[in-house]
């Protein structure tokens, strides 16, 4: 008899990502606050974003080097400071690809712009409840936790989502 194998997500892994996954989520959230509802050019978007996020994931990498060589008596262009410091930033720049290809997307015509920052603004809000969720199932499975990490974190999202329509 053949014994069959669910997938399971890796939560460990996932753990792991959240700080980067909440981080660059409410980050692409906040820069999109920012976007100009009808771009002069159009792929510009799409650079200022992904652009702003790196700069805003190396100002974050270069201060733990910092961090890490004060608390350490280091010198920071160790292996060790660079790979503590490097360690959170893929979810980060992670959060940040979907958005971007989608206001590429917009940037070639083949979706509007409108619908390319809401379809942006309602991935990372989704970002942040399923993490809101995992937070709260990690603390306390059988409660409340759960779906009060999820209205948490997720309205946070939503309201700087929101805010964009009340700015605009």
């Amino acid at each position: 008899m053949q014994k069959h194998t669910v997938l399971q997500p890796d939560w460990n892994r996932i753990d792991q990502a959240a700080l980067g996954l909440i981080y660059g989520s409410i980050t692409v959230l906040s820069l999109l606050l920012a976007l100009e509802e009808a771009p002069a050019t159009p792929h510009r978007p799409a650079i200022v974003l992904f652009g702003s996020v790196l700069a805003v994931t190396l100002a974050k990498v270069f201060s733990e080097v910092l961090a890490h060589a004060v608390q350490t008596h280091e010198r920071i262009l160790t292996r060790t400071a660079w790979s503590t410091a490097l360690r959170g930033t893929r979810p980060i720049l992670a959060v940040a690809n979907v958005p971007t290809f989608v206001i590429l997307a917009a940037g070639f015509g083949w979706i509007s712009f409108s619908l390319a920052v809401s379809l942006s603004q309602v991935f990372c809000v989704a970002v942040l409840v399923l993490l809101g969720i995992r937070i709260g199932w990690a603390i306390h499975p059988k409660s409340w936790l759960p779906l009060g990490g999820a209205i948490f974190v997720g309205g946070i999202g939503s309201a700087l989502a929101a805010l964009k329509f009340v700015i605009h």
